[in-house]
């Protein structure tokens, strides 16, 4: 009897080597730039340039967004929008050479597609606002700060992994 095997071609590193990398490289950039990592800039220097471009008016006059504008610098002059950039030239390039690019929804056989979809665009919706709010988002707020011992580091990390915890009992239908 022939025993019909499948192959996974969606195997991903050890979560743990991953988070020791990671710890790695938020260390080498304290090094070498100064700060931690960060993503939620680049989306508010994208947010801004935009702005700017469409109404220049309302950009100068908005108390938030004319922090970011200046005459002689553009706000996509920013090293986070480099950064984020990096993040998903790279997600291509890892993707591509381990055959994982392609247009798929992963989702449990109890919802639909669509389904998925939105919810993953309202968690994302939150979380961005939430990210704002908070004055950065995960890799900024809670990994950075927790390697410089920073007390919101520890606070940002609990609350978002606390909160993701506690939401996902309601949820958890959609996924098991």
């Amino acid at each position: 009897m022939k025993i019909k095997t499948q192959t996974n071609r969606h195997i991903y590193w050890n979560p743990y080597f991953g988070g020791f990398l990671l710890g790695i490289l938020i260390i080498f950039t304290f090094y070498i730039t100064g700060r931690g990592l960060g993503a939620s800039g680049a989306m508010k220097s994208s947010v801004v340039t935009i702005v700017d471009a469409v109404t220049h008016s309302h950009a100068a006059d908005n108390a938030y967004y004319k922090q970011f504008i200046s005459e002689d610098k553009s706000s996509m002059n920013n090293w986070l929008v480099f950064e984020t950039l990096g993040v998903l030239i790279g997600a291509f390039i890892s993707g591509g050479l381990s055959g994982r690019i392609g247009w798929r929804v992963q989702h449990s056989p109890k919802i639909t597609s669509k389904r998925r979809l939105a919810f993953a665009l309202g968690g994302g919706v939150l979380f961005g606002l939430g990210a704002q709010i908070a004055r950065g988002c995960t890799s900024g707020a809670a990994l950075s700060g927790m390697a410089v011992l920073s007390t919101g580091g520890f606070i940002t990390m609990l609350a978002i992994f606390g909160t993701g915890f506690l939401v996902a009992y309601f949820f958890r239908k959609n996924w098991i």
